[in-house]
């Protein structure tokens, strides 16, 4: 009866909601207030229990990619579909995907959590899984120094039951695997990594490559590589060793499997290694327990193959007749992989610079980034709450600025206008990029969120 209850007041929030505009959040937050077990109770019904996913770049995706790979295996899968990713988000989830009694008709729970919010959530639900994708420099204002968010993922990996996954190219989330590998003789999780070739090191960097005289790539390439180039490291579980347009090699069980991607980037196509290793264990345990379903590499990657970027991830609109992508940006490491993930050349681009609690107040890191790749082409606009910053960061790379405007509305008119029958790119912080969204929707086609 208390689900019934619980379940109840909050559709009946977000039908109020709904009808005036409001956030999708609030069901969560006052389904939280009323009953604070609600949460716990649900997920604690699900028969493969909760995969965790966190870190600071690349969580929405590969959330999204996870979810899309089980569902193909036949597994009936709840997530928090909005990226809403501190607790409240998740109850809001159950509540909208709950029937009338409270109850989730699903196998498994996929979430995002942030690292903080995360916090909360595992005081009340012990992930069975969790995915740890990297520690970098974002929101400083927020989380201070990088030290402070990888004690949060320690606390997660410390709360997880039965497998951590790990990115071992990632100085501060391999130290927690190593801890972890340490404390699983007595009951802790199974540790399982992904990794990277040692020829793509470089191109994935690490927060150490920006702040550290010895970037960590360089350190493990020093080590890790025998006399022919190959890597003389342990295989991780998962390993991305090729990367092409859209598409990738990985090597799994001693085998190259080079698959086709709609994902869009160089980031999200080393997240689909986390993605793989984080499902191959599920499936297994699934397998194990009696689940009606396959682990097989082969389904698994064809069902990666059709997996399509998350909203403003690289997400792909039509605009007017051309393509328009959006490219969500949130620290150094974050955008220089961005522009190395498109092509600038014949592409009109505006950045869209934001610093609102989602985004962090502190834009500082925008001077960790080179924008060179951009000087040629210039940038036909700038906006957002930071736009004059943004602008004088350009300004001392020498790239051209066509206008500079803080007002996320006007600012795309004017770029629509002067871009007509041309292809175009918003490089966006993640409140600009839900602004920008929502003005696009009146022009265009955008999936619902």
């Amino acid at each position: 009866m208390r689900d019934f209850f619980s379940a109840g007041v909050g559709k009946a929030v977000r039908a109020g909601a709904r009808l005036r505009g409001g956030g999708s959040a609030l069901p969560g937050l006052v389904v939280e207030r009323l009953d604070p077990g609600f949460m716990a109770r649900g997920l604690a019904k699900l028969p493969l229990g909760v995969i965790a996913v966190s870190g600071t770049n690349g969580k929405t995706t590969t959330t999204k990619m996870i979810v899309e790979m089980l569902e193909a295996q036949g597994l009936k899968v709840f997530t928090n579909k909005t990226g809403s990713n501190f607790s409240r988000g998740v109850v809001a989830a159950m509540v909208q995907e709950s029937g009338p009694s409270g109850t989730l008709d699903a196998d498994v729970a996929v979430l995002e959590l942030d690292e903080a919010h995360a916090m909360f959530f595992i005081e009340r639900v012990k992930p069975r899984f969790t995915l740890l994708l990297n520690v970098l420099r974002d929101q400083l204002d927020r989380f201070g120094e990088i030290d402070t968010t990888a004690r949060y993922l320690q606390r997660i990996a410390d709360a997880t039951t039965d497998v951590l996954v790990v990115n071992r190219e990632d100085r501060l989330i391999a130290e927690i695997g190593e801890r972890t590998r340490e404390r699983s003789a007595a009951g802790g999780p199974e540790v399982r990594e992904f990794g990277l070739a040692p020829a793509l090191l470089s191109t994935f960097p690490g927060d150490d490559d920006f702040h550290a005289p010895t970037s960590q790539a360089a350190a493990v390439a020093a080590v890790g590589v025998d006399d022919r180039g190959a890597d003389a490291r342990e295989a991780a579980d998962v390993t991305l060793l090729e990367l092409g347009k859209n598409e990738a090699t990985f090597l799994i069980d001693g085998e190259q499997h080079s698959t086709p991607l709609q994902l869009e980037g160089l980031y999200n196509t080393y997240n689909a290694a986390a993605a793989l290793v984080t499902v191959r264990a599920v499936l297994a345990r699934a397998v194990a327990e009696g689940a009606n379903t396959s682990a097989r590499t082969t389904e698994v990657l064809e069902a990666l193959s059709t997996v399509r970027p998350a909203f403003g991830r690289g997400e792909k609109l039509e605009l007017d007749g051309q393509p328009l992508e959006l490219v969500l940006v949130k620290n150094p490491a974050g955008f220089r992989l961005g522009l190395a993930s498109f092509d600038a050349t014949g592409v009109a681009v505006m950045i869209a610079v934001n610093d609102q609690y989602a985004d962090g107040r502190d834009m500082s890191w925008l001077w960790d980034v080179d924008f060179e790749t951009l000087r040629d082409g210039g940038v036909t606009a700038v906006t957002g709450t930071r736009a004059w910053d943004m602008a004088l960061r350009l300004e001392h790379d020498d790239v051209p600025v066509g206008a500079v405007e803080e007002d996320l509305g006007t600012a795309l008119t004017a770029f629509r206008s002067r871009t007509m029958g041309q292809p175009r790119r918003i490089y966006c912080t993640y409140t600009a990029m839900l602004g920008l969204r929502k003005r696009l929707a009146e022009l265009t086609d955008v999936e619902e969120i």
